[in-house]
């Protein structure tokens, strides 16, 4: 997809979210503060602050899964509680905390069955923040979205249009479809429904010994 200086096509890069920016949004000065305990975990590093929870309802049946940061923000908030841990703490001047693996809502959340609201976010989701055009992972910063139609042949920004894409493979694809491009789709791309979100919880779980009794293995 090529970036536009038109003023419309620039609001609607801002709409669906195409410029990169972190899955799971920040803005507690609680979490932010905290500090890692152990060296090979210091919270600069995505592969700790960005690693994996699941959400379980307050009936303890799983919903969704999020980013740690994002889980010790609704803990610090008392709106979460842990179920299961890891080993890794991450400390603030105050008080030391077990990166959580599984937390637990306190209030029961009403989930409903359509899809998921069409954002970057739950696109990244769906594509388990793989390029869909190289089958490369990569953190959220260093992914974009992409049309596979392009825009200016009428492609629309939908759940059926939208992929995850590196920079590399995005910038070779340009204002083509994969097939001009030499490139081939790792998948079709499909709306993510609440079954599509727990096909992935099952999936991340498989890595996780610790969500399993709550995946219903």
């Amino acid at each position: 997809m090529k970036r536009s200086s038109d003023g419309n096509a620039m609001d609607s890069r801002h709409k669906f979210g195409l410029r990169p920016r972190p899955i799971i949004g920040l803005g507690s000065p609680p979490v932010d503060s905290v500090s890692s305990k152990q060296p090979a975990a210091r919270l600069g590093r995505p592969s700790v602050m960005q690693a994996p929870v699941l959400v379980l309802n307050a009936t303890f049946e799983p919903i969704n899964v999020t980013a740690v940061r994002r889980a010790l923000i609704l803990m610090l908030k008392g709106v979460a509680q842990a179920e299961e841990t890891s080993h890794t703490e991450v400390h603030s001047t105050s008080k030391a905390i077990q990166v959580p693996s599984v937390i637990r809502l306190l209030s029961y959340r009403h989930i409903p069955q359509q899809s998921r609201a069409l954002s970057r976010k739950n696109i990244l989701l769906r594509d388990r923040n793989t390029c869909q055009f190289c089958g490369t992972p990569f953190p959220a910063s260093e992914l974009t979205l992409d049309h596979v139609m392009p825009r200016s042949r009428g492609g629309r920004s939908s759940w059926e249009n939208l992929v995850a894409s590196c920079y590399s493979c995005n910038n070779r694809k340009g204002d083509r479809t994969p097939e001009e491009a030499g490139l081939k789709l790792q998948r079709r791309p499909r709306p993510f429904t609440l079954h599509t979100s727990r096909q992935l919880m099952r999936l991340i779980g498989h890595r996780d010994e610790k969500w399993r009794k709550y995946l219903f293995y």
